[in-house]
């Protein structure tokens, strides 16, 4: 259940994405989100905002994907904590970034993470993050000798 890629101090991959204005839209109709700070460039500039706002959830998301893209449909998010430092704006661009910080003998991994905005104008987008996960065992193949 802890192989050597769970040991304290592993880093985690990175995972990278790109916020593209028409990609935030289309998340806004999948979530039903339709708060016009997602979205709208004349509303969000008379707010004095560069760019509409990409919607916290995601980062959170994204936060999760990169564990489960690292460790495989094993991976049991048990707990996923995040706190805003900074927005993330359209045609902007993320990094997710983490650490292994502990391993318990009950199989239970504490992950350290971080989203970092890349780019022209870099910064701390999420920070004070990370989570609690196990790994599942995996399924029996075909030779376990169960039945067919």
């Amino acid at each position: 259940m802890t192989g050597p890629q769970l040991l304290p101090g592993a880093v985690v991959p990175p995972l990278r994405r790109a916020f593209p204005l028409d990609r935030m839209v289309a998340y806004a109709g999948a979530t039903w989100d339709w708060h016009r700070l997602h979205y709208d460039t004349e509303y969000v500039a008379a707010r004095g905002l560069p760019a509409p706002v990409v919607d916290g959830q995601v980062l959170g998301a994204l936060l999760a994907e990169q564990l489960q893209r690292w460790l495989g449909p094993q991976c049991v998010l048990r707990t996923l904590h995040f706190r805003f430092a900074q927005p993330v704006f359209a045609g902007e661009s993320v990094v997710c970034t983490g650490r292994v910080t502990t391993v318990g003998d009950d199989g239970l991994v504490t992950v350290e993470q971080r989203v970092e905005v890349t780019g022209p104008k870099p910064r701390t987008a999420v920070s004070t993050a990370g989570a609690t996960l196990t790994l599942t065992p995996p399924p029996p193949g075909p030779d376990a000798g169960g039945p067919e």
